[in-house]
């Protein structure tokens, strides 16, 4: 059976219950998989930057458990863009790209095939500012991903035009900007237009999918025989009508 491996952060993580419902794109990219051939191991933590994955070891479980035909997602971003904290802190031009070839080593030592995943865009409709685009870093892991023949799924741009295209809807259906009274973790509800519930985490994994679709080969092997016919249903609404929906995973 193929393992893919998730490395990230918390916009990737695996949640529990009582986060709910805070729900990470490896969490939600289950959907989109050929489960009777495939299964996926998510990593990813709260937090964590490249720097700060590597320092607490949480690279070497992967590197014990993934095999040859593996793949291993890396995306992160959202965390080595804080400069205020050096314990995570990451220079986008040095050691960010330094890290992220160590990742690459550990798939390829393996036989895996790694796979670079752009950070996923904060809502920021009416603020382009770079604190909200990952500008650099998402640079960084494109001009990585060139230099290392590494894949590289740009989710910072295609999760920016879903954005745009949904408008003032993906604020709340999207990200966890929550009422209050409606979600016993959350019982004063929530502003943060960072991190996912399962709509905007079923969408962005949905844009990683069509991106492996296009890839083809071992990619398309990944998905799930109804990825088609998903395709086309969700290509037949609108992008409000589609973001409106509720989604249960």
């Amino acid at each position: 059976m193929t393992t893919i491996f998730w490395a990230g952060d918390s916009t990737v993580k695996q949640n529990s219950i009582v986060t709910f419902p805070q729900t990470g794109i490896g969490q939600a990219f289950t959907r989109y998989i050929r489960r009777e051939s495939v299964r996926v191991e998510n990593h990813a933590e709260n937090g964590r930057s490249t720097r700060s994955f590597i320092d607490e070891g949480r690279m070497a479980p992967i590197y014990d458990r993934i095999k040859k035909g593996d793949f291993l997602f890396v995306q992160f971003g959202h965390n080595d863009e804080k400069s205020a904290d050096p314990a995570r802190y990451t220079d986008p031009d040095t050691a960010f790209q330094e890290n992220l070839e160590k990742f690459v080593n550990v798939a390829r030592n393996k036989g895996a095939t790694p796979v670079f995943i752009t950070p996923v865009t904060r809502y920021h409709l009416g603020d382009a500012s770079e604190e909200y685009r990952h500008v650099r870093w998402a640079e960084a892991i494109r001009v990585c991903g060139a230099r290392l023949g590494v894949t590289v799924i740009d989710l910072t741009r295609l999760s920016e035009k879903l954005v745009q295209a949904t408008g003032e809807a993906a604020r709340t259906s999207f990200y966890m900007n929550l009422p209050a009274g409606v979600y016993p973790h959350f019982p004063n509800g929530q502003k943060d237009n960072t991190h996912l519930q399962p709509a905007g985490a079923l969408a962005f994994a949905g844009l990683i999918a069509r991106e492996l679709k296009q890839l083809g080969g071992d990619y398309v092997a990944l998905l799930c025989d109804e990825f088609d016919q998903y395709v086309a249903e969700a290509d037949g609404f609108s992008t409000a009508d589609h973001a409106a929906q509720e989604v249960e995973l």
